[in-house]
């Protein structure tokens, strides 16, 4: 589990960069990022889930122009992004999960919206992605 009080996993294998409370990183840029080394993930790791989620408890009616990508950090590439407009009650996002497939990694996006403040308010939502 990696989040904004528990940076990096245990193994090393997943960091945080850091929580920006103000946002607004510049055009295009992340304000937020979570570096994964599939490499180094322990081989008891089946699947990973990425979230977003308002600690605060704002909701995505009060967020302007949020985005989730996945990039490969080799060659800089976007392999995908999710836009998190029209706005929602809601106040997290199941965006997407990576799971072992073969000798290596697949990526399913989510884009579920659910209601939580930390990754354990949204075991519920994550559950049946799993």
């Amino acid at each position: 589990m990696v989040f904004f009080r528990h940076l990096v996993s245990d193994d090393g294998s997943v960091k945080h960069t850091g929580d920006n409370l103000v946002g607004g990183a510049g055009q295009g840029g992340d304000d937020e990022a979570i570096l994964v080394d599939l490499e180094r993930i322990p081989v008891h790791i089946d699947q990973i889930v990425f979230t977003v989620n308002s600690f605060t408890g704002q909701t995505f009616q009060e967020v302007q122009n949020a985005f989730c990508r996945l990039v490969d950090e080799t060659n800089g590439q976007e392999l995908a992004r999710y836009t998190l407009d029209g706005g929602g009650r809601y106040t997290a996002q199941i965006m997407a999960k990576v799971h072992r497939a073969g000798s290596g990694w697949q990526m399913t996006a989510l884009g579920n919206p659910a209601n939580g403040r930390t990754f354990q308010d949204l075991m519920p939502a994550i559950l049946p992605h799993l």
